[in-house]
């Protein structure tokens, strides 16, 4: 890695290029992740919720988060940006003693999201987290997620005018990212990459144009979201569902992943 400290070394990523982001779920995914030669690690708060047996949408409690940031960051060298949905509560003084929670356990970036809540409350929380993390010596990334497409906030001919409003009032409070899910229309991508300062991320979508187009227009980070998390749910559901049916052994061999490869990656770790 940079021999930038984690943070300045994440917040680097962002100035050229595009950064790509494979979410995970806990710490063996991010190990598994981090050895593909990820530049960075990124949570999917879907995920996350999932593998701890609990419904995506704030429904984790923050201590169990904490947890699995702290183990995930035990097994990684790269910087770790942390999925922390609202910030599991609408007061920003908790929101920011969250974050600074996520900061000790290892976190160097996080994606905060507005929902259907009053834009306000949003920069409410960016405020107080930018305090607390200045406080703290950590140069936090704070991606400033907008559902305004995703969640259709704005009626569909005004969401590019929305989504930049709020992308403004989001970079004014302090945020450093714009994360705009649910965003695939080329036109509407170069609109609010050339209408923002912030560099835009986008979440990956089987409609979108090729990595290397979106560069061009203006993305700098693709995150896969859920996406890889709900394949991987897919794939244990016909393996066990499979093996529940009829009790073959071989399909459970089929594009396996060798033990000894996997427990490798946690050697001395």
């Amino acid at each position: 890695m940079s021999e930038l400290d984690p943070a300045a070394a994440f917040r680097e990523l962002h100035s050229h290029g595009m950064l790509l982001l494979a979410n995970v779920w806990d710490a063996g995914s991010a190990r598994l992740v981090e050895s593909l030669g990820a530049k960075a690690i990124a949570t999917t708060s879907a995920g996350v919720a999932w593998s701890l047996g609990y419904r995506d949408g704030d429904a984790l409690p923050i201590e169990k988060l904490i947890d699995a940031v702290a183990s995930m960051s035990r097994v990684l060298h790269v910087p770790l940006t942390v999925d922390s949905e609202s910030g599991y509560s609408d007061n920003p003084a908790i929101v920011a003693d969250n974050i600074a929670r996520l900061i000790d356990a290892g976190a160097v970036g996080i994606n905060l999201e507005d929902g259907s809540d009053d834009p306000a409350l949003l920069c409410a929380k960016l405020e107080q987290i930018k305090r607390s993390s200045a406080r703290m010596g950590v140069n936090l990334f704070i991606n400033a997620r907008t559902d305004v497409f995703l969640a259709g906030l704005a009626p569909e001919p005004r969401r590019v005018e929305e989504t930049l409003a709020r992308a403004q009032r989001y970079r004014d409070a302090g945020a450093d990212g714009l994360f705009v899910p649910g965003l695939t229309d080329r036109n509407e991508i170069r609109a609010i990459a050339e209408g923002t300062a912030l560099p835009l991320n986008i979440m990956a979508r089987p409609t979108l144009p090729p990595a290397a187009e979106l560069e061009g227009l203006g993305v700098r980070r693709l995150s896969a979201g859920s996406a890889i998390a709900e394949s991987i749910f897919a794939r244990a559901a016909t393996l066990a569902g499979g093996f529940l049916g009829n009790g073959a052994s071989a399909p459970l061999s089929e594009q396996a992943m060798r033990y000894p490869d996997i427990n490798a990656l946690f050697a001395a770790r």
